[in-house]
């Protein structure tokens, strides 16, 4: 839990000295936000474009958005160590995972369900990676197996400019116009009907990838991102 000081800088920082300039900056637009409960447990996928995503989405969603992300983000010490906390852990709503931890993919999991289960927003990354050709990618199963873990409706999201705003590889923010569009919740109950198990989680994803493609310019790749 944050320290009263924590909370105070990061609503300081996401409502007035951050927040509001950097949605300027990027002129952001943002479509079908009525998709998006502000409160109770909700699974934000979205497209993979730039590193500056896991800043934009919350924006656009209007509340705080956990992601995960690597620990050494949020455990340095003296005052580089309190500001990246605060920018990464409270600004970004990060979810600190250790990489070296060898139940990490599983670990991860788990926090992510502790997230929802506690009433929080979750943003994942179906394709597991960011589109370094701009194309969008089949997603994994993952997304479909945390709905049916939690229940969490699942909200897709398209995400449009921020490859432009950071393109792989660079270090600075440019500008340029983003746009963000929310999907309704994918119909879990009714892919629950048809399919069980495994099959299930993937078509919760198929379906979630489909709602994304059709409101993101992208180009479909009908094979999984390669990590390298």
């Amino acid at each position: 839990m944050s320290s009263p000081g924590m909370a105070a800088a990061e609503w300081f920082l996401r409502r007035v000295a951050v927040g509001p300039p950097l949605r300027a900056y990027l002129r952001l637009t943002v479509e079908g936000r009525e998709h998006v409960p502000q409160t109770g447990p909700v699974i934000i996928a979205s497209n993979h474009l730039s590193f500056v995503d896991s800043m934009v989405v919350p924006l656009a969603a209007g509340r705080t958005v956990g992601f995960l992300g690597k620990a050494e983000y949020v455990t340095g010490t003296g005052a580089k160590g309190w500001l990246s906390r605060l920018w990464f852990g409270e600004f970004g709503g990060m979810i600190p995972v250790d990489r070296d931890d060898p139940r990490g993919a599983a670990r991860s999991l788990e926090l992510a369900e502790e997230q929802l289960r506690s009433g929080g927003a979750f943003g994942i990354y179906p394709e597991g990676t960011r589109s370094r050709d701009g194309r969008l990618y089949r997603g994994k199963p993952g997304v479909g197996r945390l709905a049916v873990a939690t229940g969490a409706p699942v909200v897709p999201c398209a995400l449009i400019g921020t490859d432009r705003v950071q393109p792989v590889g660079a270090k600075g923010l440019r500008p340029h116009r983003v746009t963000v569009r929310f999907a309704p919740p994918v119909d879990v109950a009714g892919l629950s009907e048809e399919h069980v198990k495994s099959r299930l989680h993937r078509a919760i994803t198929d379906a979630t990838m489909d709602a994304i493609a059709q409101r993101s310019p992208q180009v479909r790749a009908d094979t999984f991102a390669d990590r390298t």
